[in-house]
């Protein structure tokens, strides 16, 4: 039976540039880093020769972002950021001042596709994209 959710995993390109975009743009902290190696985690990504650096991040005490680095394999460019393709994700956040947030987010380095729309009465969203080309939501509920 599921209990709650956890986190959610973001494969990134250089951890410590994703850490920083994380922490000085959306806010988040640091709550643990790590190196995985070994059979257990050869088996749970399901590469030989798994080699990982990761870190947790905070934002309030219910869910997590956890950053992943792959040392080996390689990691490789996704082979499209539209958001129609099967298999495309997001993190939303929802936040009190959308049109501020966006455009700290872009002095970040966040990779902006439009800027916040009213999609409903009250609700004002938005999608972006971190430095690695991972989708967020920024929604504003008014």
């Amino acid at each position: 039976m599921i209990l709650n959710t956890h986190h959610t995993g973001f494969v990134v390109k250089d951890l410590e540039k994703a850490i920083k975009f994380y922490t000085e743009g959306l806010g988040f902290e640091v709550s643990a880093r790590y190196e995985r190696t070994g059979n257990a985690i050869q088996q749970v990504v399901g590469y030989d020769s798994a080699h990982l650096n990761l870190a947790l991040l905070s934002l309030g005490k219910e869910h997590l972002v956890e950053l992943i680095e792959y040392i080996s394999p390689k990691p490789i460019s996704r082979p499209t950021n539209e958001r129609s393709a099967v298999g495309s994700t997001h993190l939303a956040f929802l936040v009190d001042d959308i049109s501020g947030t966006f455009e700290h987010l872009k002095k970040c380095g966040a990779k902006v596709m439009n800027p916040p729309a009213e999609v409903s009465e009250g609700r004002v969203a938005c999608y972006l994209q971190d430095p690695d080309g991972n989708w967020l939501e920024l929604l504003q509920l008014s």
